[in-house]
């Protein structure tokens, strides 16, 4: 029994868990503001969504570590941080390479069975359209022929499929319309998504400039890309701005604005000269709480607009 359960440990942990959060706080950012618009809360829309996308998420994240090992890119990574260079559950012999494909693919398959009891409930061809976008999408990042994430897609991706779409999904899903008023938190959300990919890519870099990963930091060096990376930190705080004076949403835009002294250390920390290196990873620790703090003010101040507008 222990070794079953041992076992059962280490396919668990391959799937990253650690990470979900990138996924679940999107859905938590569009379900609350949904409850804002609608003024109702579907509970098992919510729970369903937040379910498929934590399957759709592991999948994505073995068969990266699948493909990864196959191209050599995790192998030829010698500067491994907590925060990038994959699991490396197979370069180290803990599962074999065709166990992770499997259990990514059934990963897959268990989201796309719940995107597909979403589609049913909602009969909506939007959700059912997303979800075929977002499982694309999860395996196609490192697998072939499409391998977004070696052509110089794939920091985009990532805040398109952890960002806009389960962010408006989300949304859709309590209220069942497609308008403007997610799409400044979404824009938010994926870039703090795409601040972590871009940051967790510095310490790749050398790995991936090997195997011809098409990562911004490849393609265009580290000075411009980690000013591109301050660039995008600095827009995140205009489209909050956009919320608290254009949208009139106070609460999420000011309790976002708490996260400000966050964003300021993660660009004095995001210096090019230290980005290179060997187990630099104080920007990548500030992003990553960045997105945490900065997705759950976001909710916390929707759920609060909302509360205030029901009793007032």
């Amino acid at each position: 029994m222990s070794r079953f359960l041992k076992q059962l440990s280490l396919l668990f942990f391959a799937a990253r868990p650690k990470f979900f959060t990138a996924c679940i706080l999107p859905v938590f950012v569009g379900s609350s503001l949904g409850y804002l618009s609608a003024g109702t809360f579907n509970a098992q829309l919510f729970i369903l969504a937040t379910l498929a996308i934590i399957f759709i998420h592991a999948g994505a994240n073995l068969a990266n570590d699948y493909y990864d090992y196959k191209s050599r890119n995790d192998l030829l990574n010698k500067n491994l941080t907590p925060f990038s260079g994959g699991s490396c559950f197979i370069p180290n012999g803990l599962l074999p390479p065709q166990v992770v494909i499997i259990e990514a693919l059934i990963a897959l398959a268990l989201g796309a069975l719940l995107g597909l009891w979403i589609a049913y409930l909602t009969k909506s061809s939007i959700i059912l359209t997303i979800g075929i976008i977002g499982i694309s999408g999860a395996f196609f990042y490192t697998a072939p022929p499409f391998k977004l994430g070696y052509r110089g897609l794939g920091e985009v991706i990532i805040a398109l499929l952890f960002g806009l779409f389960p962010v408006y999904a989300a949304y859709y899903l309590q209220t069942r319309v497609l308008d403007y008023k997610p799409l400044m938190p979404a824009l938010i959300v994926s870039i703090l998504i795409f601040e972590i990919i871009l940051i967790n890519e510095f310490p790749d870099l050398p790995a991936d400039k090997a195997v011809n990963k098409k990562t911004l930091p490849v393609l265009l060096g580290i000075p411009i890309a980690a000013m591109i990376y301050k660039l995008f930190l600095v827009t995140a705080y205009c489209f909050a701005g956009i919320m608290l004076f254009k949208q009139k949403l106070y609460i999420p835009a000011i309790l976002f604005f708490i996260t400000l002294p966050l964003g300021i250390s993660a660009i004095k920390y995001a210096n090019k000269n230290d980005l290179a290196k060997p187990q630099y990873t104080t920007p990548n620790r500030l992003t990553v709480l960045l997105h945490l703090f900065g997705c759950l003010a976001l909710t916390v101040g929707f759920i609060t607009e909302a509360v205030i507008r029901n009793y007032t």
